[in-house]
């Protein structure tokens, strides 16, 4: 019988990390050396889907080279707004800018996925690089300056994709979603089990529940 596998989170997003565990997973962690804008532009990509998915796999597929034995799982999350990907926001006077253009309208969360299996063949590895795309509706609360500006000085909306979370402070601003708020945190929990599927590896077969905290 193969062992069970183990995952590996290219990603250095608290949120990530913690709703993994939340859901009895426990990843190792290793972050990409992947420079995003560069990825981008060598491609020529700027449909806000296709940005998601090539940033996922080029960080997963960067972190696969260096490890072995290990199924490496990379994500990335734009905000699709009118048919433009927003990333994190390049400073504080870019934050306020975009939840303006955000705050009573609804975009929509683009998560990429991307899973390289670097197993051996004797652990029961397939050598695979598959990704998939997920996409949730986020409707955004009319904020006023006021609360525009308070938001933007705590510092959150310069951390994250999209200028804003589900799962801290700016949750109270999100009225509704439309598909996985998994996917809006930044990694959905049905995506990634289909793409377990793919390998061959069920999702139970990553739970820790014991090993939790």
């Amino acid at each position: 019988m193969s062992p069970a596998p183990a995952l590996l989170l290219a990603s250095r997003s608290p949120a990530r990390l913690t709703t993994l565990r939340s859901a009895g997973v426990r990843p190792q962690v290793r972050v990409s050396e992947v420079d995003e804008d560069a990825v981008v532009a060598a491609y020529g990509v700027s449909d806000p889907s296709e940005v998601a998915l090539l940033l996922a796999r080029a960080k997963a597929e960067d972190v696969a080279r260096h490890v072995e034995d290990v199924l490496v799982l990379g994500c990335d999350s734009v905000l699709d707004l009118d048919g433009v990907a927003h990333g994190r926001p390049r400073d504080a006077a870019d934050a306020v800018e975009r939840w303006r253009a955000m705050r009573g309208r609804s975009g929509v969360l683009r998560t990429g996925h991307w899973l390289v299996d670097t197993r051996t063949a004797g652990n029961g590895g397939t050598g695979a690089s598959v990704g998939e795309l997920s996409s949730t509706g986020v409707r955004f609360a009319d904020l006023d300056d006021h609360e525009v500006a308070a938001y933007v000085a705590t510092g959150e909306p310069l951390q994250v994709a999209g200028a804003f979370t589900l799962d801290g402070l700016g949750g109270a601003f999100v009225e509704g979603v439309e598909g996985d708020p998994h996917a809006v945190v930044g990694v959905g929990l049905p995506t990634l089990r289909r793409l377990l599927g793919q390998v061959g590896v069920r999702w139970s077969d990553l739970w820790q529940v014991a090993d939790q905290d």
